[in-house]
């Protein structure tokens, strides 16, 4: 791992998902959740100050990249809710089956390896009744802005720690079995065209 994907790039994407516009979508999504939470990406933590204590057993926060994790660790310890946290891959959940109430999924899907094989072991783990609550930035349903997010996603993913701009947030879920049962599709005010599609929503297994 270069000095760079170890010390800076993960402070420079902490920083920019902790963007006040950003924070403000997060605040949106977050107090939904219930039961026992599975959050993928949990990384620096910056979900945690807006789950409701008074829904939520406990968060599971699963994250593979201890650079992330370590920006996270005040964040961690001041958790308003009962925290673990897992160091493992979204592709292999160490979670038994059905044992999660809610997952949460925010700006993950558009660095995680596999991102198939992420929500399929999403859904592996979600109770029947269970619900994913989503909040990524992808690829944009308008070609003009497609094409240019795909010129520019080999300089960003480099720049960004492996975030790519090209992941296609509900075609993904639903190929995954789940079905969309509320989404917002915008762009995010302030963000270039090419970084701030936005989708934001509810999902369920079909």
């Amino acid at each position: 791992m270069s000095i760079y994907s170890r010390y800076i790039g993960p402070k420079f994407v902490s920083c920019l998902c902790s963007m006040d516009d950003i924070t403000a979508e997060r605040e949106r999504v977050i107090p939904l959740a219930t039961g026992v939470v599975l959050e993928i990406g949990m990384g620096p933590g910056l979900n945690l100050p807006f789950y409701n204590p008074l829904t939520v057993t406990k968060v599971i926060g699963v994250d593979p990249n201890d650079a992330f994790l370590h920006l996270g660790e005040t964040r961690h310890r001041n958790s308003c809710v009962p925290l673990e946290v897992v160091r493992a891959p979204a592709e292999a959940l160490p979670l038994e089956n059905y044992t999660v109430d809610t997952a949460v999924i925010t700006y993950t899907l558009c660095s995680v390896d596999d991102p198939d094989r992420a929500l399929k072991e999403v859904r592996r783990v979600l109770k029947p009744d269970g619900k994913v609550l989503f909040l990524e930035h992808g690829l944009s349903p308008e070609e003009d802005v497609a094409r240019w997010q795909r010129r520019l996603n080999p300089i960003w993913r480099s720049l960004a720690v492996g975030c790519n701009l090209t992941r296609p947030v509900t075609e993904l879920l639903q190929r995954a079995g789940f079905s969309i049962q509320d989404i917002e599709e915008y762009y995010l005010g302030g963000a270039p065209r090419v970084l701030g599609f936005h989708c934001r929503g509810i999902a369920q297994l079909s």
